[in-house]
């Protein structure tokens, strides 16, 4: 069972970016450490990276902190099975786009 004042997801009581900016989540750099593919808006970007030592494609948005880019929570990592599946089906996606627009 949790325990009163920890969170299912990072231990502390403190926000994630909080707990980042001490150093308890994770270094922030690890932002740096993928290759960033594309810039698809202000504040989201896709980078291809290695995380617990599996290459993921990393679809994820970034704020600004003290001049610092630092990914949110928000986002999601594919491993390469999934990404193979959702490459290998993006013309069916593109078509039921269409469809509904």
């Amino acid at each position: 069972m949790w325990r009163k004042g920890n969170k299912r997801f990072g231990g502390g009581g403190e926000p994630a970016a909080k707990r980042q900016d001490t150093g308890e989540g994770g270094s922030s750099e690890s932002a740096d450490d993928g290759i960033v593919v594309a810039q698809i808006s202000k504040t989201r970007r896709v980078a291809v990276r290695t995380w617990n030592g599996k290459v993921v494609v990393d679809i994820r948005e970034f704020y600004e902190k003290d001049g610092k880019t630092l990914p949110t929570r928000k986002g999601i990592q594919l491993p390469m099975d999934q990404w193979k599946i959702l490459r290998d089906n993006i013309n069916i996606i593109d078509e039921a786009i269409k469809e509904n627009t």
